[in-house]
């Protein structure tokens, strides 16, 4: 979800409560507190040698011991009035960053009201191999068999 998608949902209902339902189906503690609303820029060269960008808007998601504590959508679209500066562009894919023995990232894939209250599902990161065509024996660019051979994941092919 892109921070124009997210935003159509806070200020739609602003008055709710704002709660994150993780990957498993457990919940971000409701008296959770957003302490960054962040742009994060990765550029990165993957094992293929390809350079790439990665952008997102990173919410950093914080639990303290003020268990009355409860953030509102009006709110948090406040917040990100105020932040509107560091975002280059709304296009940019949301993140949820929470903390609950390592620190993780979670994509905010879908909202839904549930119980009073607006419900983010936040969804999964996963490594991947961005090169498979170089990398992955079976996965290369189709090529003539005896240069696919020669070149796919060959010891001095850049292969990671």
């Amino acid at each position: 979800m892109n921070i124009t998608e997210f935003l159509t949902h806070l200020n739609s209902n602003a008055a709710k409560p704002l709660l994150f339902v993780l990957p498993d189906g457990g919940m971000i503690p409701a008296h959770y507190h957003v302490t960054e609303v962040g742009h994060v820029m990765k550029n990165f060269i993957d094992c293929g040698g390809t350079r790439r960008t990665l952008e997102t808007c990173l919410l950093q998601t914080w639990v303290h011991d003020d268990v009355e504590h409860r953030l509102l959508c009006g709110k948090l679209a406040a917040i990100f009035e105020r932040a509107d500066d560091v975002l280059p562009h709304h296009n940019l894919p949301v993140e949820i960053e929470y903390e609950d023995g390592v620190v993780a990232q979670f994509p905010v894939e879908r909202a839904e009201v549930i119980d009073g209250a607006l419900a983010f599902h936040l969804g999964l990161k996963h490594t991947d191999c961005l090169a498979r065509g170089i990398c992955l024996p079976g996965e290369c660019a189709p090529a003539p068999k005896a240069e696919a051979a020669a070149s796919c994941c060959t010891p001095g092919s850049k292969c990671c």
